[in-house]
């Protein structure tokens, strides 16, 4: 899915304001949404993403955000979790989460399969003023082992435009707020 995941990180990107600070937790789609936020100098961001942390301090540094990795135990999917992560995230407050998800349904809620990582997607929703889910459609309706949130505690949801219109409108009645990025042909 990666056309989509950079359909919703441009879309995403675009609501991301000068002098923010953010949290941006792991997964491909919030990586994607890293390269366009690596020449954001007036922004600060936060992330337990060993992925999202290298594509915001590569080689090209000099316009680069404020970067903070937290630390933690590192996961399959390159994230830091467990209490180191959830210690260093309790010391920020941000304007908003931007978090990537294994699967959301509108019953059982955001899920992952790793319940450390579970922990710390709480702690990164638990800073953020505003919560962004990042997902490409095809993880509507998978739920894995672990609820980490529900979907009312959503204030944006960012999907592809690939997910079925009759489930849209279900969708818009469990979030803030449902928008739909367009995939380029």
């Amino acid at each position: 899915q990666r056309a989509e995941k950079v359909a919703i990180a441009a879309v995403a990107a675009q609501t991301v304001e000068d002098g923010m600070t953010i949290a941006i937790s792991a997964g491909t789609t919030t990586i994607e949404l890293a390269r366009r936020l690596r020449h954001r100098p007036s922004i600060t961001v936060v992330t337990n993403s060993i992925g999202v942390f290298e594509v915001l301090t590569g080689a090209e540094t000099a316009d680069a955000p404020q970067v903070y990795l937290t630390g933690g135990v590192r996961t399959p999917s390159d994230a830091l979790v467990g209490p180191v992560a959830d210690a260093a995230i309790a010391a920020f407050r941000v304007d908003g989460t931007y978090l990537g998800v294994h699967g959301f349904d509108t019953e059982a809620g955001l899920t992952t399969p790793n319940l450390a990582e579970a922990q710390t997607n709480r702690a990164l929703i638990g800073i953020g003023a505003q919560l962004t889910v990042l997902a490409d459609h095809t993880k509507y309706r998978e739920v894995g082992t672990n609820v980490f949130a529900r979907m009312r505690r959503v204030d944006t949801l960012i999907v592809d435009d690939g997910l079925a219109v009759a489930d849209r409108a279900v969708i818009e009645d469990h979030v803030g707020r449902l928008t739909i990025a367009t995939v380029s042909p």
